[in-house]
């Protein structure tokens, strides 16, 4: 019989590429997600999708316990800095009661949890980069806040109950199926806006800088922390400044559109970049694709989805 596993946020960008993961090994797959930001076309004809919001416990619970979990993905989420910071009470609900009913409902049926939390927005500002789990997390954002206070409720539940849960904190993360739209991955907006004839704007002016992680890199990280315990971040350890990203894009779009120059927005950060030694060394995992190769392949990806969707 088939392994089976839940995928909380599974019809979003990163989420539907753990499900095709999960659904080339072989797993039966229930996605788990409220579709305010989901998309059906994204998944694998093989899944199951429940449409429940993470925040109704009783929805939730029902779903796990008709689908009997071996395994968890927890990616739902609120996971806008600039909304956080508009709404934090809604933030909170979602990233820590959410979670809370997430790990509780795993628990019940002994299913192993890995939780995608941040990198930059935990550790905060004025840090050792590349940044190591060991630094203190001082968020600046209430999404940032929220993501700490969703991580310890994943190790207390797994250190009281026995499951091994695993904390993973993701970098930057793009690829294909991110969306251009409202506050996504700054990936995809320069994308759409290249390839639209659109002028993009670079805030702090293209100096702060991200570490960029392929989510088909993202995926196999994920994956290798299932059954395990610990805090893991997921990044490069390249720093790679806006301007730069800017560049690589417009290059890949034929593009020599000069962007338009902006103040930093409020709760984000001058600079970010993780150090995923600790992953290396316990998962075995180390991100195989180079931040200029990811780029140009995934803006020709995003292109012939702009065009598909045009």
């Amino acid at each position: 019989m088939a392994e089976r596993a839940v995928v909380t946020g599974g019809a979003g960008f990163i989420g539907s590429h753990v499900v095709d993961s999960l659904v080339r090994d072989g797993f039966e797959v229930l996605v788990v997600d409220d579709m305010s930001a989901g998309d059906a076309t994204r998944l694998a004809p093989e899944a199951q999708l429940a449409k429940v919001d993470i925040t109704d416990d009783a929805a939730l619970t029902a779903a796990f316990d008709a689908f009997r979990p071996q395994a968890v993905f927890h990616l739902a989420a609120q996971a806008s800095v600039t909304a956080s910071v508009t709404d934090p009470g809604r933030d909170c609900i979602v990233n820590v009661l959410g979670t809370l009913n997430v790990v509780e409902a795993a628990r019940e049926h002994g299913a192993p949890l890995v939780f995608t939390s941040t990198g930059g927005a935990i550790y905060g500002e004025d840090v050792p980069l590349p940044t190591a789990e060991d630094q203190v997390a001082l968020p600046l954002s209430p999404y940032g806040a929220s993501k700490l206070a969703a991580e310890s409720y994943v190790r207390s539940w797994s250190a009281a109950h026995g499951i091994p849960n695993a904390v993973m904190r993701l970098a930057n993360i793009y690829g294909p199926r991110q969306t251009p739209h409202g506050e996504a991955g700054v990936v995809a907006i320069f994308s759409y806006r290249l390839w639209a004839g659109e002028r993009c704007t670079l805030f702090g002016h293209g100096s702060p800088t991200r570490d960029y992680v392929h989510v088909l890199d993202v995926v196999a990280a994920l994956r290798a922390a299932s059954g395990k315990n610990g805090i893991f971040n997921v990044g490069t350890g390249v720093e790679t400044d806006v301007a730069t990203l800017y560049a690589r894009l417009a290059d890949a779009a034929g593009s020599t559109a000069e962007p338009s120059l902006a103040d930093l927005r409020e709760g984000e950060l001058r600079r970010s970049c993780l150090d995923a030694s600790h992953a290396r060394s316990e998962l075995g995992w180390t991100p195989g694709i180079a931040v200029a190769d990811g780029l140009a392949s995934t803006y020709e990806a995003m292109v012939g989805g702009f065009r598909t969707a045009a």
